[in-house]
C-alpha cells in the first residue's frame, strides 16, 4: 500500500484504544507519538502501543508525525485540527469534522490553503455491511432506490459514560453523536441531500451518569436528545431518519433501503461487518460483495494515508463530513423553524471499496 505514513495521535480517551489495537494491522501507517492534556493517560497509552508519549504542542512540532489523528472532544475538534495544519500536518478526526459547520469551514479552508488532507470519521462505511448493500444498489439488485429509514434508539450513554458531560452539549446530542455513522452510510448508498424536514425535542432537563466514580451525578441537557427528520437526496430518493437519546427499546431496523423491485436491509453503520439481506419474495442473507474485510477503526487513515500517496481521492474525506455536519445543522434548524431547509453544501458519493 505504498510508504508508510506516521501517525501523531492528539486525545487518549474511550475510542483511542481501538484505533491502537488497529493501526498497527496496516502497514501503511505507523503511531510514532500519543498526546493528550492529561498526560497521564497519554502515557498510559503510549506504554500500550510502545510509542512516544508527549504534549500537544510537541506533537504538532514533531518531525516524526506526517498525520495528526484527532481523537478529542467534538468542541475541540476545529483547534486540534487548525494546530495541526498551522504545522503542515494531514489531518484525520473523529467525528464530526467540528461543533458546527463554521468551525468545520475553517477548517478545510486552512487545509487547502496549507496543501494538507483532512479526513474524518466514520470509516464503519468501509466495511463489509455498507459496501455490500452499495454493490448490490450499484447492481440494481433492488431496481431504482426511492426511499430508505434510519434509525438509531437508546435510552443514553450517560449509562455507561463515565464522563457523558459532552453528549449533553452542544457538539452532542443524538443527532451530532450517532448521526455520522448513519448519514454517512445513507450518503454513501443514496448519494448527498439537497433538503430536509425535521422535529427534536429534549424530554428530560438532567441526566444521571450511571457508571464510574461519578456515578449518581446529575448532569444538564442543553442539546435535542431526540430528533427525527426526512431527507431529500439529490436523485429524489426519502431517507427517513430518527435519533434518540430517549427510547428503551424498539424493534426497528438500523437502515433499510426500498427500490422499485426490492428492499436491503443494511447492518448496524457503527460497525464494520454484518449481514445484508435482500427481499425480493423473501429475505435473503447476500454473501460478502465488497468493503475492506476485517476492518476496524483506522482503516478510514490508513485509506487517507494510500491517498496522500497515491495523489488520490480518499473516501472518509473532509468535504463528504462536512457535508453530513451541515446536513445534521440544518436538520436541527428545521426542526426549530418548523419550516423545510436547503442543503448549501454537496459532496461526491464517495468511491466504493471493491471486493
Amino acid at each position: 500500500m505504498g510508504d508508510a505514513l506516521r501517525i501523531g495521535i492528539v486525545g487518549a480517551g474511550n475510542i483511542s484504544g481501538q484505533y491502537v489495537k488497529t493501526l498497527p494491522r496496516l502497514d501503511n501507517v505507523l503511531i510514532t507519538r500519543i498526546a493528550d492534556i492529561d498526560a497521564s493517560k497519554a502515557s498510559s497509552l503510549a506504554a500500550e502501543a510502545d510509542v512516544i508519549a508527549c504534549t500537544p504542542e510537541e506533537l504538532y512540532a514533531a518531525a516524526d508525525v506526517d498525520i495528526v489523528l484527532n481523537l478529542t472532544i467534538p468542541l475541540a475538534h476545529a483547534e486540534v485540527a487548525l494546530a495541526a495544519i498551522r504545522a503542515g500536518k494531514h489531518v484525520y478526526g473523529e467525528k464530526p469534522l467540528a461543533a458546527d459547520t463554521s468551525s468545520a469551514r475553517s477548517v478545510l479552508d486552512a487545509a487547502r490553503a496549507a496543501g494538507v488532507v483532512v479526513g474524518c470519521a466514520p470509516d464503519t462505511v468501509l466495511g463489509t455491511g455498507v459496501q455490500t448493500a452499495r454493490a448490490s444498489l450499484d447492481a440494481g439488485d433492488i431496481g431504482v432506490p426511492v426511499a430508505a429509514t434510519a434509525f438509531m434508539t437508546t435510552p443514553g450513554h450517560e449509562r455507561w459514560h463515565p464522563a457523558p458531560e459532552f453528549y449533553y452539549e452542544p457538539g452532542g446530542g443524538p443527532l451530532l453523536d450517532m448521526g455520522p455513522y448513519y448519514l454517512t452510510a445513507l450518503v454513501t448508498l443514496l448519494g448527498p441531500v439537497r433538503r430536509v424536514v425535521g422535529m427534536s425535542s429534549a424530554p428530560r432537563a438532567t441526566r444521571v451518569i450511571g457508571s464510574g466514580p461519578r456515578a449518581g451525578t446529575s448532569i444538564p441537557v442543553r442539546v435535542a436528545t431526540h430528533v427525527t427528520g426526512v431527507l431529500e437526496h439529490v436523485g429524489g430518493e426519502l431517507s427517513t431518519l430518527m435519533m434518540s437519546f430517549d427510547i428503551w427499546g424498539a424493534q426497528l431496523p438500523r437502515i433499510e433501503v426500498y427500490g422499485t423491485e426490492g428492499s436491503l436491509s443494511v447492518p448496524d453503520p457503527n460497525g464494520f461487518a454484518g449481514t445484508v439481506q435482500i427481499f425480493r419474495e423473501e429475505w435473503v442473507d447476500l454473501p460478502v460483495r465488497a468493503g475492506y474485510p476485517d476492518a476496524g477503526r483506522g482503516f478510514g487513515v490508513s485509506d487517507m494515508a494510500r491517498s496522500i500517496v497515491e495523489g488520490t481521492p480518499h473516501r472518509a474525506g473532509g468535504d463528504l463530513a462536512y457535508h453530513v455536519l451541515d446536513v445534521m445543522e440544518c436538520l436541527l434548524r428545521a426542526a426549530e423553524t418548523g419550516t423545510s431547509v436547503a442543503i448549501c453544501s454537496t459532496c461526491e458519493r464517495p468511491a466504493a471499496v471493491t471486493a
